[in-house]
């Protein structure tokens, strides 16, 4: 029992602390949210934690990233920005991704399933901005147009989910095999 709340402990440590290193200067689209979910998804058992502590971390960031950091920008108390929803949205994905997905872990399974779920992040959250209205017309050029113009964004992206997703993972089966090793002896 100990293993296992150190264990939940530990996931629950390394969620809160990737979801604070958003407020590190960081180059556009290069944060953990991703790798969050995609972790959170896969070493939660209860599928309620899986989507809630990650999704909750995220929501957490966000209130001290608008209301402190960008609050010149919003100028009054900011519960959920414009496009939240889409990106929340895209979380729950990757979340279930993790969830269904992740139960079995390797370098390569995580490296591809990282990989795929930056594609869903990029193409939920650029279809909410097309879907906005204000930056693009409402119609298939517009939307294709919204895709072109962001896919310089990706780079950041996917080479966000691969690192933080590398160093989510890598960080806690480190630690989870160090507290197996230290109680055998």
């Amino acid at each position: 029992m100990k293993n296992f709340n150190l264990s939940y402990l530990g996931i629950i440590a390394l969620i809160l602390l990737a979801s604070f290193s958003r407020i590190i200067p960081h180059a556009p689209n290069f944060t953990p949210i991703g790798a969050i979910a995609l972790f959170g998804g896969a070493y939660f058992n209860n599928k309620h934690q899986a989507f809630i502590i990650p999704i909750l971390s995220l929501w957490i960031s966000d209130l001290v990233i608008n209301n402190y950091i960008l609050s010149y920008y919003y100028g009054q108390f900011v519960w959920f920005y414009p496009g939240a929803l889409w990106q929340y949205s895209s979380f729950c994905i990757i979340a279930a991704i993790g969830y269904f997905s992740l139960r079995r872990l390797s370098f390569k399974r995580v490296f591809s399933f990282s990989i795929f779920a930056s594609l869903v992040f990029f193409v939920i959250t650029n279809f909410g901005v097309w879907a906005s209205g204000s930056l693009y017309p409402l119609n298939t050029s517009g939307l294709i147009e919204c895709y072109v113009l962001a896919l310089p964004f990706y780079k950041s992206t996917l080479l966000s989910f691969l690192l933080y997703s590398s160093l989510l993972f890598g960080a806690f089966e480190i630690i989870k095999s160090r507290l197996v090793l230290k109680n055998q002896f």
